[in-house]
């Protein structure tokens, strides 16, 4: 196993059913400086679960740390939380877009859902930017433009920018 990577004080924890470890290895294959730091068994049975089982999986992901616990069936994802990728360009929001979206209908202005639940945020930084213009023109455009889609599409958040 590799170090862990330098400490970091709020690490998330995401509970699955029984799909941490397969959950883990499926989001740092995405994205780089991303690796499994650590599968920890547990020691004894539990309620949802025997000795030797994946308990928790320690992984970073895009050089941030992550647990997924492996607690059983009692809690599911909801969209109270997602997890917001900052994309470089349209190629990288489509890769991971495709990668990501188990539930075609739940897409909305750049949020998938993927296989296990969990929500994302896929958001082009041309995106941010323009959000964030001094010219409130701009804003508005982007984010009227925004509304209508499902997948953010740059070159037509760009035009709604131009006017």
């Amino acid at each position: 196993m590799s170090a862990l990577p330098p400490r970091q004080k709020v690490i998330p924890c995401l509970w699955f059913d029984k799909q941490a470890e397969e959950a883990a290895r499926f989001y740092v294959s995405l994205l780089p400086d991303s690796r499994i730091d650590a599968v920890v068994r547990s020691p004894g049975d539990y309620p949802d679960g025997q000795a030797g089982d994946v308990l928790v999986v320690e992984f970073t992901l895009a050089g941030s740390r992550y647990t997924a616990l492996n607690g059983g069936p009692h809690f599911i994802f909801n969209e109270a939380i997602s997890l917001q990728i900052d994309c470089e360009d349209q190629a990288e929001v489509d890769r991971l877009t495709d990668a990501l979206s188990a539930v075609p209908e739940a897409e909305q202005c750049g949020w998938v859902k993927d296989r296990y639940g969990l929500s994302w945020q896929i958001t082009p930084r041309a995106m941010t930017r323009f959000l964030s213009d001094p010219d409130e023109g701009v804003r508005k455009r982007v984010f009227e433009a925004m509304m209508q889609m499902k997948r953010l599409n740059v070159a037509d958040l760009e035009r709604a920018a131009r006017g």
